[in-house]
């Protein structure tokens, strides 16, 4: 969101509770119809929220993939943990502020939660080389890495900023995956 976005947004709040005191103090009644000011906040809040829920449908992604590869390749735990624990954080962080609470990957619905149960997600394939794993987990952190820098135009600000915070980071495990196991 530019700086034009964030000034609608203060505007639409600042619409909404001169709206609200009008509204007590007037006798009309029947319903009241939003401003232009109200549907433009409650737009871009919706933008961001469906915005949120990309990044970390993403992030989740990147670490069941993670978490595949870790339970077919148990030799690489020493060197996969510590980026798995990041990218656990990542999903963390992306969620925080938005909608709802952030449920981990592996998650499932309760029985309660619903009427008919839900197919579990398929299994993540996983190469039966090490190496030929560790490639793909590459891959896969390079694409979530450019998913969220593609994101970042429609972010608001400080979202912005997570976002290509949690791409660099995806950039430097790349690196760590591929390249810096050579060093």
């Amino acid at each position: 969101m530019t700086t034009t976005g964030r000034r609608a947004l203060l505007a639409a709040g600042a619409a909404a509770g001169a709206t609200a005191l009008v509204g007590c103090t007037s006798g009309a009644e029947g319903p009241r119809r939003p401003s232009a000011a109200e549907r433009e906040a409650e737009r871009v809040a919706r933008a961001e929220a469906a915005l949120r829920a990309r990044s970390v449908t993403v992030a989740r992604g990147l670490l069941e993939r993670y978490d595949a590869v870790l339970a077919a390749h148990p030799a690489l735990a020493p060197r996969l943990t510590p980026l798995r624990r990041s990218v656990a954080a990542h999903v963390k962080a992306l969620g925080e502020g938005g909608t709802g609470p952030v449920e981990p990957a592996a998650a499932s619905p309760k029985p309660s939660d619903s009427a008919r149960p839900t197919p579990s997600p398929a299994p993540v394939p996983v190469a039966t080389d090490p190496a030929t794993a560790l490639g793909e987990l590459a891959a896969a952190e390079r694409t979530s890495s450019d998913g969220h820098v593609d994101a970042l135009l429609a972010a608001p600000p400080e979202y912005a900023r997570l976002l290509a915070s949690v791409a660099a980071s995806g950039a430097v495990h790349a690196y760590l995956l591929t390249e810096g196991a050579r060093a």
